[in-house]
């Protein structure tokens, strides 16, 4: 067994990542290992490790090599721990090589065909006095661009149980990258957010991605309110205005997936009543260096 180290040859806008490929005799793929590493401000502890071995090559010693090629490369970035997953069932080959079980995920799917629209309308257009919602597709408008990337701090204190997160840094300039990046990839970035009337800022927003064709199903990216606004509702507003821009302007969207932690209870809840239903759970692994 051969293994080949490889690098992306375009980093994106806050990360990169590192590849190995093992293969067997005459060069016969055997399976490939990926390390994502964070380059944000805040991030820079942290790295991602996914490992893919052919069903038919499995139980060889492919697997132990190509983890622990990732595990090493991290250890040479100075990175403070290396996550896996989130995984679906027991994991004993990740708890093998030392990684331990952190954070625990319920995945749920909103099916638009079993939506409610009346409820869905009525919590969209329920009043919040001082509060009204803006939408786009792609990336923000240049006047909103700075109070948006401020707003991504309302995900700093989101629930992550033992994972090994910190605050990360946003500025208007990661906020397009990312969008140009997924406009790059051939999907569509939808997000609605809610404005301080007070003060024209945004302090909370709702994202998701819509596949390029407009069909199947589509991912929320994550939905904060900033501290200084939470308890009036904020999230749930945003979301079903979500909910509703898709279903208008993505009438081929089949379904809204998104995944929580099982500790975040606020948001689960605000899941549940807008019609999520749990599809299965799975968890995030940790290996700290």
């Amino acid at each position: 067994m051969q293994i080949t180290a490889l690098r992306e040859p375009e980093p994106g806008p806050s990360s990169y990542r590192l590849a190995w490929v093992a293969t067997g005799e005459g060069g016969h793929p055997l399976g490939i290992a990926y390390l994502r590493v964070p380059t944000a401000a805040g991030a820079e502890h942290r790295s991602e490790a996914e490992v893919s071995v052919h069903p038919a090559e499995r139980r060889r010693g492919v697997g132990s090599a190509l983890l622990d090629a990732v595990v090493d490369a991290a250890r040479k970035l100075e990175r403070r721990a290396v996550t896996a997953g989130p995984v679906t069932g027991d994991a004993p080959f990740l708890v093998a090589h030392g990684f331990r079980p952190v954070l625990n995920l319920t995945f749920s799917r909103l099916p638009m065909a079993r939506t409610d629209a009346a409820r869905m309308t009525a919590f969209a257009g329920e009043p919040h006095p001082g509060y009204r919602l803006h939408s786009w597709e792609g990336t923000v408008a240049g006047d909103l661009a700075p109070t948006f990337a401020a707003s991504r701090s309302a995900m700093d204190d989101m629930p992550m149980d033992e994972a090994d997160v910190a605050a990360e840094a946003w500025d208007v300039d990661r906020v397009r990258a990312i969008a140009a990046a997924v406009t790059k990839r051939g999907d569509i970035l939808c997000t609605v957010a809610a404005m301080h009337e007070a003060d024209g800022e945004i302090v909370g927003f709702s994202e998701l991605v819509v596949p390029g064709d407009g069909t199947g199903d589509a991912q929320h990216y994550g939905t904060g309110v900033l501290p200084g606004h939470r308890g009036r509702g904020l999230a749930r507003w945003m979301k079903a205005a979500a909910v509703l821009h898709v279903r208008d302007a993505h009438p081929g969207v089949e379904g809204l997936l998104t995944d929580t932690a099982d500790s975040n209870v606020r948001m689960r809840r605000i899941n549940e009543t807008l019609g999520y239903e749990p599809t299965h759970r799975s968890v995030l692994y940790q290996l700290d260096l």
